[in-house]
This record gives C-alpha cells, sequence and structure tokens, in this order.
C-alpha cells in the first residue's frame, strides 16, 4: 500500500495507472501534474487523481511513488524539475517506449539520485489519448518490461515488479540496450512502415479512390497510421539507429521479393510467400493471464 502516488503527465497511461492502483486498494491518495491546467482538473473531475499539483515537484512532494508518464523527449526536463524531492525510499518509474535516452537523462540529471528511478515501458494503450479514456483495466493481462540499472535500488526493483503485478501485468526485465532493439523490430518500425504506406496510397491522384475500396486487411494493416504524431515523432527519433538496422533489414527483404517477382520466378515468389507464412502461423503473441480477481 502507498500513501501517495504522484502522477506526472495526466493522460491515458498516467491515469490508468492512477485508476488502476485506486482499483486495487493499493493507494491512499494520488496527486497529478500535466502541462495544461485543464488537464489536470479534468482528471480530478474524473475521479482519476484526488489533488491537482501547480508544478511537477509538488506532485512528488510527500509521495513515495510517482509515475513519469510525459513525452520520452521531455524526461530530461521532468528528471530536472523533481531531483531535489526523489528521496531515498521513493520510487520513481516512467512509462516511456524507448528506454536509452530516458536512462541516459535519468543518468545525467538524477546522478546519485538514480537509484530510485525503476524504468519501465508497460506494453499497453489505446487509439485515442486523454484522461477521458482512462481505464483501470489497461494493464492488466498486458506485458510490462523493466530495465533497470546497476545502482537500482533492488528493494525499489521488487517494490515495481510487485505492483505492476497487483494490476494484472506480467512483468519482465532486460536491459535498455536489449528493449530498445526488440522494439524497433516489433513496434518502431512497423509504425514507421505504416505511416509511410498510407501516406504512399493517400497522396496518389487517386488514392481517395483507392481508399474507397480498402477493406478489413487493409484497415488492420494501416491501423497504427493513426498514432499520435508528437509521440511518434519522439519515439523515431530517439530510436532511430535501432529502427534503421531494422529498415535496412526490411528493404532486403523486399528487394529479395522484388526481384523473384521482375524475373518471373514463380517458384522462388512462392517459396519466398510461403516461409513467410509458415513463420506468421507459428508465432503467437503472448497474451499473460489476467492476475485473478482483476
Amino acid at each position: 500500500m502507498f500513501n501517495q502516488l504522484g502522477v506526472i503527465g495526466c493522460g491515458l497511461m498516467g491515469g490508468s495507472f492512477a485508476l488502476a492502483l485506486k482499483r486495487a486498494g493499493l493507494v491512499k491518495r494520488v496527486i497529478g501534474y500535466s502541462k495544461s491546467p485543464s488537464t489536470t482538473e479534468k482528471a480530478k473531475r474524473l475521479g482519476v487523481i484526488d489533488i491537482a499539483a501547480e508544478s511537477a515537484l509538488l506532485a512528488v512532494s510527500g509521495s513515495d511513488v510517482v509515475l513519469i508518464s510525459v513525452p520520452v523527449a521531455a524526461s530530461e526536463a521532468t528528471f530536472k524539475a523533481i531531483r531535489h524531492l526523489v528521496e531515498p525510499g521513493v520510487l520513481v518509474m516512467d512509462v516511456g517506449s524507448t528506454k536509452r535516452d530516458v536512462v541516459d537523462a535519468a543518468r545525467r540529471v538524477l546522478k546519485d539520485r538514480i537509484e530510485s528511478f525503476v524504468p519501465a515501458h508497460p506494453i499497453a494503450g489505446k487509439e485515442v489519448a486523454g484522461v477521458e479514456h482512462a481505464d483501470s483495466l489497461l494493464y492488466s493481462g498486458r506485458q510490462v518490461i523493466l530495465t533497470p540499472l546497476p545502482q537500482t535500488d533492488v528493494k525499489l526493483l521488487q517494490k515495481a515488479t510487485d505492483v505492476w503485478a497487483a494490476i494484472g501485468a506480467q512483468v519482465l526485465k532486460m536491459s535498455p540496450e536489449n528493449h530498445d532493439a526488440a522494439f524497433a523490430a516489433v513496434s518502431h518500425l512497423p509504425h514507421l512502415l505504416a505511416f509511410a504506406y498510407f501516406s504512399s496510397i493517400h497522396k496518389q491522384p487517386a488514392g481517395k479512390d483507392f481508399l474507397s475500396l480498402a477493406g478489413p486487411g487493409f484497415r488492420d494493416f494501416t491501423r497504427i497510421a493513426a498514432a499520435d504524431p508528437a509521440i511518434w515523432r519522439d519515439i523515431l527519433l530517439a530510436n532511430k539507429e535501432e529502427i534503421l538496422k531494422q529498415s535496412l533489414r526490411f528493404r532486403h527483404t523486399l528487394d529479395a521479393l522484388e526481384h523473384v517477382m521482375k524475373s518471373g520466378n514463380a517458384e522462388a515468389l512462392e517459396d519466398l510467400i510461403r516461409n513467410a507464412a509458415d513463420a506468421r502461423s507459428g508465432w503467437q503473441m503472448s497474451t499473460p493471464k489476467p492476475t485473478p480477481g482483476r
């Protein structure tokens, strides 16, 4: 049980974490801060937070657990704003989709106080943003990746593991480097491709006519192209080295498919398609079971 949760960034992710802790009876009081006062007031009106803080620092004051839910590019400024109240024993986590840049910012700013920081990435979200869409079950049955540092307080790491597990998440641990390499492949590059693919059709002279004929397959394939532009701008820039490595691998595979199409080699083309189809058929997305009673 936490006495107070401080939420910095009262949007979908931060708001859902607050509601999840309230639902599980894990926190007595939630204080929240957002850059936009209207967002904080809305969060209070909806019962997501109990107290609206006037600054990020005040959201940390008196809190024994803090969740930073801001765009990854704003991480360093946030650490600077709260550094003086990050006391020993206070658990500080983030929800950023990239980890090396956030960890580097934490090292620069928090310095000896970095032992309180447990970097986190919940693999959860919605196509819509905003605190009005916050959901106490958003993290139930989802994976949360923790990327602890050598300096991380082991007791706080355990506390972070326990709190995410208590709201129904499956907790995994890996290094920030391995995290960013993995998610460049399975999340960041797919978004980049979706943005490029949809734009390539939409900008064609007959693009509107083509889109009017699109069906469920096209809808499912391009769904992530509707993601928040500011958030994904930051993610793509923050993890560009790993994403560009994956993009190069994709180009080589696409080149191979195009080559056999140009050559008219039906057998080779079918083999390439079959390899992908068989691999995809044998793959199953990890679906952790929700915590009983959640």
